[in-house]
């Protein structure tokens, strides 16, 4: 197995530590809106999306029984919703309500305000680039 050189390791460093940093204002986001950090998830991919059950459990790594608990827990606070899919109606898709995105709004304006102390020490080339760069590393990943 190769050995990291020194810049691979602390750019790795670097990921960790920025991940921990906001996955910290994430969980305290949740503590304060009362989601767990899966309920998080699952919010964050219905905000542009509708899936199927089956696809959202697969991407987030849940077995469909722990998936449709959690959804149904979302249901009663009226965040999300089920309809069967139009293409297949054996599949039933999962989407956000008008509460679920108000919150998700909400969410993400309170994560965008937790974390701009530390994006506000970048100029705004920089954001942009470390934006880009992410995204493209994301992508990576994705394919």
């Amino acid at each position: 197995m190769k050995q990291a050189s020194e810049p691979d390791k602390g750019l790795a460093d670097a990921l960790v530590t920025t991940s921990f940093v906001t996955m910290a204002v994430i969980n305290k986001i949740g503590a304060e809106n009362d989601l767990s950090l899966s309920l998080i998830r699952v919010l964050g991919i219905l905000s542009d999306r509708r899936p199927r059950m089956t696809e959202l459990a697969d991407y987030l790594g849940l077995e469909k029984q722990t998936m449709s608990g959690l959804i149904a827990r979302a249901e009663k606070r009226g965040l999300v919703a089920r309809a069967p899919n139009e293409e297949d109606g054996r599949a039933t898709d999962v989407f956000l309500t008008s509460d679920g995105s108000k919150l998700v709004k909400r969410l993400h304006a309170q994560g965008k305000q937790a974390l701009a102390p530390l994006v506000e020490q970048l100029s705004a080339s920089d954001q942009q680039l470390l934006q880009e760069l992410l995204q493209r590393m994301l992508k990576t990943r994705e394919s």
